[in-house]
């Protein structure tokens, strides 16, 4: 390390402290007494334009533009994606990442980027002439055909493979994926491929296979609203396979609700050595199959506590809606205990039998204080998995119903459902450039550096990264108000104030500007 490089590193240190220690200060603990006036106490304020000096809310989009470019994704998007016959003046990677970057700069719609675009340091920030508005935005989504979709997914994949190389072999010992649908109603009225959904919504039917271990999207599909939500599932399933056996995961985990059973597919994803664990609907001949267990076959089921209690436990509060369901003698359902049981069960598709994990639920129905009956219900899972045992496959099972926050995050998070756009195709680009705002999140947690003597304390902040929702992070790591500079051949950041993430934030950034990756390798989409 140079002596100017120490230098610099060193008086950052300083000034991260200084900034620390002034803001724990003014927030101790103190023995107030009685104020006589409100704590908000500004007065006689004044706006005034500044003559040189130029701010930016949102400068931590600078550094998740470093992540694009160090990552190989802006090459992968050009190189890969054709849909401008010429340059007048914008690149196809610059319609992806404007997009993208919008909503990481607090935007919501498409129109929020009229706003950035008549925002001079937002451009300067970017090494900008000039961005998309927001019709020329809405004009790119319709350039997208399928196929155009499929290719950008594919070039996002690519450079996803190679994030995950950077990562510790601990990563590789399972990927876990997951997949689900999810409604989009929509109120426009002229949307081509809308249709009406089981719940009387207009709108689309998204599918979402992403992988577990890290929340990320790996294959987005726009749906009309009225298909199956388990429709192309198996299709989406292969291809993920095949990108995290590419990465170089040991092992691959398939996990999806009654849905995604796919038992046309159990046979040919066993042989090939996947494992899945699935729901299965709660037919009569597995009914049947659960009731004549002998007694001895079922366990009873103990979950473990949500978190571990560090301090003291808590009287926990009186449940007012509890006491409301009772007082007007509402039906009210109670759980009273579970017990877990298996046997073997061989599909009507397919020509091996497999292990059935069964939850049997002992519910009270209750109206007011009254228990009118004790009522049994029966949860089924399907998995190839012959050696963890039952309690531990309920637990993996139960653990897919984090997809559904991740589904949260992408629809009012990132904004990525909001189907901004015509018709069906368009909408499904805009909703796989929309996520990589999620992807670029994701991105940059994996690549935080968790290495010296500081690393279990790296570990644990990679991971609280990783774990934050869309709108904890975009306000830690995002809306970051910046002066900006050009000094010389430089382009300089200063931070003007402190968060308990400013740390991380520039630890990244210092891995992100010595990062190098070898370029992406093309693959040949599989047909869907």
């Amino acid at each position: 390390m140079s002596a100017n490089r120490a230098q610099t590193n060193a008086e950052r240190k300083r000034k991260l402290v200084n900034r620390k220690r002034r803001i724990q200060y003014r927030l101790r603990d103190r023995h107030w007494t009685d104020q006589p006036r409100p704590m908000f106490t500004a007065s006689n304020i004044h706006y005034e334009l500044a003559e040189r000096t130029r701010g930016l809310g949102s400068g931590g989009v600078a550094g998740l533009h470093l992540l694009a470019r160090q990552v190989g994704l802006i090459d992968a998007l050009d190189r890969r994606l054709h849909l401008l016959k010429v340059h007048l003046p914008y690149h196809e990677s610059d319609h992806v990442l404007n997009i993208a970057y919008n909503i990481l700069a607090g935007g919501t719609c498409l129109e929020d980027l009229e706003l950035l675009r008549n925002d001079e340091v937002y451009l300067d920030a970017l090494g900008a002439q000039r961005i998309p508005d927001p019709t020329t935005a809405g004009d790119f989504c319709r350039r997208f055909e399928a196929r155009d979709v499929e290719i950008l997914m594919n070039a996002i994949n690519d450079v996803r493979v190679n994030v995950w190389r950077q990562q510790p072999p601990e990563f590789f010992e399972q990927a876990i994926i997951e997949a689900d649908g999810t409604l989009a109603p929509t109120t426009g009225q002229c949307k081509q491929g809308m249709d009406i959904n089981y719940k009387g919504q207009w709108g689309y039917h998204p599918l979402l296979v992403s992988l577990a271990n890290t929340s990320e999207p790996l294959y987005l599909v726009n749906r009309s609203g009225n298909r199956p939500s388990h429709e192309g599932a198996a299709a989406r399933f292969d291809q993920a396979i095949t990108l995290c056996k590419r990465a170089g995961f040991k092992s691959v985990l398939l996990r999806g609700d009654t849905d995604f059973t796919q038992t046309a597919e159990l046979d040919r994803w066993d042989a090939a050595g996947v494992r899945f664990i699935f729901g299965i609907d709660a037919m009569s001949n597995l009914v049947a199959k659960a009731e004549n267990l002998p007694k001895t076959a079922w366990k009873r089921l103990k979950r473990p506590a949500r978190y571990e209690v560090k301090t003291a436990p808590r009287q926990r509060p009186a449940n007012v809606k509890e006491q409301i369901v009772r007082s007007r003698e509402f039906k009210n359902i109670r759980l009273q205990s579970e017990q877990v049981a298996e046997f073997v069960y061989r599909p009507t598709l397919c020509e091996r039998t497999y292990r059935v994990v069964v939850i049997r639920k002992n519910l009270s129905v209750e109206k007011g204080e009254q228990v009118l009956f004790d009522d049994l219900r029966y949860f089924f899972y399907i998995t190839n998995d012959r050696r963890t045992p039952a309690c531990e496959v309920v637990f993996s099972a139960n653990d897919r119903c984090n997809q559904e926050n991740l589904i949260e995050q992408l629809k009012n998070g990132a904004r990525a459902m909001q189907m901004p756009v015509d018709n069906l195709v368009s909408n499904w680009a805009y909703m796989v450039m929309a996520s990589l705002a999620w992807t670029l999140k994701a991105w940059f947690a994996l690549l935080l550096p968790e290495r010296g003597r500081w690393k279990e304390k790296y570990r644990v902040e990679k991971r609280q990264v990783l774990t934050m929702e869309f709108k904890r992070f975009v306000n830690a790591f995002v809306r970051v108000p910046c002066q900006v500079a050009r000094t010389g051949r430089r382009l300089v950041y200063r931070l003007l104030a402190w968060n308990p993430w400013q740390a991380v934030f520039l630890r990244g950034v210092d891995r992100l500007r010595r990062l190098t990756l070898t370029p992406p390798a093309t693959h040949r989409p599989l047909r869907c």
